[in-house]
């Protein structure tokens, strides 16, 4: 998988890509090189891409909180997809990928990035792919405080909500 993904990404010009066996190799790549996208697979071992995902948006270690991540499998059910959105996942791909499919969650990043949300026990992309202006009542998340982050004022990790504005 990681060849064809490769072979995509370098067929639309992409050139400096960083390869790894699983979610450990990940994660020491991840702290090394500056990453602007990843693709992790949902099953590797000993560390698998949810736990890979966990870390990069929870951990206080994590050098990019904010990086899009796009998770792939094979095994696409509606509790996988709900565990990586859970996660932090920004996109997910199913297999067998096409480059079209790949290269149609690139462009979803890029041309239409989600804020990032800061709850009680979930940080990453905004969830919900359509913002319902028209809404007008309580808040619809529940009574947890949510604070929505702008990916264009995106801060260090060390910051609170609080801290940025």
């Amino acid at each position: 998988m990681r060849r064809v993904i490769t072979t995509i990404l370098k067929s639309a010009g992409v050139r400096n890509i960083h390869e790894a066996d699983d979610g450990l190799g990940a994660l020491r790549i991840f702290q090394t090189k500056e990453i602007d996208i990843i693709f992790t697979d949902l099953v590797m071992q000993p560390v698998d891409g949810l736990a890979f995902v966990k870390w990069v948006r929870t951990s206080t270690a994590s050098p990019n909180r904010y990086v899009p991540i796009i998770m792939m499998t094979g095994h696409a059910t509606q509790r996988t997809l709900n565990e990586a959105r859970m996660a932090g996942v920004t996109e997910f791909l199913v297999k067998p990928l096409t480059a079209r499919t790949v290269m149609h969650r690139i462009n979803e990043i890029i041309n239409n990035p989600r804020p990032f949300v800061q709850a009680k026990a979930y940080f990453g992309p905004c969830r919900r792919r359509r913002i319902d202006h028209d809404f007008v009542g309580a808040e619809r998340r529940g009574e947890v405080p949510i604070d929505v982050i702008p990916r264009a004022r995106a801060a260090p990790a060390e910051l609170t909500p609080e801290e940025m504005y």
